[in-house]
């Protein structure tokens, strides 16, 4: 079962601190081969119990349909991106999802034969983005992203590699269509946000550890992730908690 934050405003400094305890504890007690590997390397491979934490803004279901076929479109893209850099980062997305266990992949529309309606189509759009850096409409089959924000994110920091979290927002755009509708509270995963304008915040096993990253939460899906999503679409749970592989993000 997934634990949610909405019930917690008279025990919230007794569970933060629960939640510590089983992070200082997970860093003593490591599988071996990741014990030297750094606290958020770690958080990204293995996912407890205990994390499997949300911040109940939403209801999870199954996958929106199976398989999931997404297409891409670069028309509006910013020019400093590529259509096979933007082509490449999301079958890495895709290619990451996989192991949720949901059949899915990357087609080129142009020669795709099958009903255009069950295609989820990624695309550059102002309007569709909210003005947002991505937004996925179920409904409508759509993952924009959002050129303003990124041409944005690139003048206040033009030294800062923007592909970065263009590959982060594919990711976290892409969970919902695998039927992630809840945003996680812990700060490593693709799916969350850092706090929710209210004074609370997300988790990490490492709190003092997150000021040395500029950007902690991973650019593609964690163990979390990948369990939650496993969990919502009646596959069995990842051995262990721990992805069968992973990369850690630069």
């Amino acid at each position: 079962m997934i634990l949610t934050w909405s019930r917690v405003k008279t025990v919230k400094q007794i569970r933060i601190l629960f939640h510590l305890v089983v992070g200082l504890t997970m860093i003593t007690n490591l599988p071996d081969g990741i014990a030297a590997e750094s606290v958020r390397t770690q958080e990204i491979a293995l996912c407890l119990n205990s994390e499997l934490v949300t911040w109940g803004d939403g209801n999870d279901r199954a996958a929106i349909s199976s398989p999931l076929k997404f297409a891409y479109s670069h028309a509006d893209a910013p020019g400093w991106f590529t259509k096979s850099q933007a082509v490449e980062m999301i079958a890495k997305s895709v290619a990451a999802w996989s192991q949720c266990g949901v059949p899915s992949g990357l087609i080129d529309l142009d020669s795709f034969t099958g009903r255009r309606e069950d295609v989820i189509r990624v695309q550059w759009s102002e309007k569709s983005s909210g003005g947002n850096f991505g937004l996925a409409n179920i409904r409508h089959r759509t993952l924009s992203l959002g050129p303003k924000a990124f041409e944005l994110l690139k003048t206040r920091n033009p030294a800062y590699d923007s592909r970065e979290t263009l590959q982060m927002v594919i990711s976290h755009e892409m969970g919902h269509f695998f039927g992630l509708m809840a945003h996680s509270r812990r700060c490593v995963d693709v799916l969350s946000y850092y706090n929710n304008g209210k004074g609370d915040t997300c988790y990490s096993r490492d709190p003092a550890g997150m000021k040395g990253v500029k950007e902690y939460r991973h650019t593609l899906p964690t163990a979390c992730d990948i369990q939650r999503c496993r969990m919502n679409n009646g596959m069995p749970l990842l051995p262990g908690g721990r992805l069968a592989e992973h990369t850690q993000a630069k």
